[in-house]
């Protein structure tokens, strides 16, 4: 069974990389590969960018994309084996991923962490559940730990805008007023080391990422060290990891402005949104020249067409 929701290898990016450039000059490339397929979309959380890219994705191939908010519309779900089902959940998901099972060809899904049971977020409980029940390929559209897709998106806007084969790539935390969770912030680091990017995290001391993500990457606790001759930038905020789920600092100061870039003239400027304007990047960057957001949204359609064509051909 396919289970794309890391990165692999160098040469499987690539692959998928040049693949979605494909796609991005010509969408209707392959438009009768996934004819008579379909995927079951299930978004256990909100979503914006993944569902509506997922689902243009699909349409480019021929799928037919089926949506299915599970938080809303669907029954509480166990997850747990062995249980006696006496409390508020209707239906196990040995039962539910099987149906879904029998109904699609692929399946992808959207499952954040709790932010409370480190042991279960950091082995992917939710998604490997409905892997193991469904018998289907699956793709994640963003899990506890990972989001794929995003990554792979934020890949190919590099590969579009850099201007040397090992540019400086830096992930500087940010500000929030919530606890986040650390799938886009393991994603992209895994991704730009495993891509051969000169890769450096900054934040504040005590938001260290699970080291599974970050090996390759240089740590550093001076923001404004960092920043310095960056060719990208990539702004996201996260909660603290060993501590887990914990917010340990909201200092505003890690906020990104130009003037934080004066060293970094350079620079390009990367947020997977949704963005909190004024607080994770202020209106200048964000408006501005640097920013490629706009990109990066635009991508995830052809990096999750990229993904999907390689499963059902």
């Amino acid at each position: 069974m396919k289970y794309y929701t890391q990165f692999e290898n160098k040469s499987l990016a690539d692959q998928l990389i040049q693949k979605a450039l494909e796609y991005k000059q010509h969408p209707l490339l392959d438009k009768n590969l996934g004819a008579g397929k379909r995927i079951g979309l299930l978004f256990l959380n909100p979503s914006l960018r993944t569902r509506v890219s997922t689902q243009i994705a699909a349409s480019n191939l021929g799928m037919e994309p089926i949506v299915l908010n599970m938080d809303k519309e669907s029954w509480a779900l166990e997850m747990r084996d062995g249980v006696i089902m006496n409390q508020n959940k209707v239906e196990h998901i040995k039962d539910a991923a099987g149906v879904l099972g029998s109904y699609f060809d692929v399946l992808a899904l959207r499952a954040f962490p709790t932010l409370t049971d480190k042991g279960e977020d950091s082995e992917d409980y939710i998604l490997h559940q409905f892997i193991k029940h469904s018998g289907l390929p699956v793709v994640s559209l963003e899990s506890a730990i990972r989001h794929p897709l995003q990554s792979l998106a934020d890949m190919i806007t590099i590969n579009e805008h850099k201007k040397s084969e090992k540019p400086k790539v830096v992930l500087t935390w940010a500000p929030h007023i919530k606890a986040i969770p650390h799938a886009v912030g393991n994603s992209f680091a895994e991704w730009s080391v495993g891509c051969g990017h000169d890769v450096t995290i900054t934040h504040p001391e005590g938001y260290e990422l699970d080291e599974r993500f970050t090996q390759g990457a240089n740590i550093e606790y001076d923001q404004e060290k960092a920043l310095a001759d960056a060719d990208f930038v990539y702004v996201k905020n996260w909660s603290a990891f060993n501590d887990y789920g914990k917010i340990l600092c909201t200092d505003e100061s890690w906020m990104l402005t130009e003037q934080k870039l004066i060293n970094a003239p350079q620079a390009k400027v990367m947020h997977c949104l949704p963005v909190r304007r004024n607080v994770e990047l202020s209106d200048e960057i964000l408006d501005g020249e640097r920013s490629l957001v706009q990109f990066q949204a635009k991508n995830r359609i052809f990096a999750a067409q990229s993904v999907l064509s390689a499963i059902i051909k």
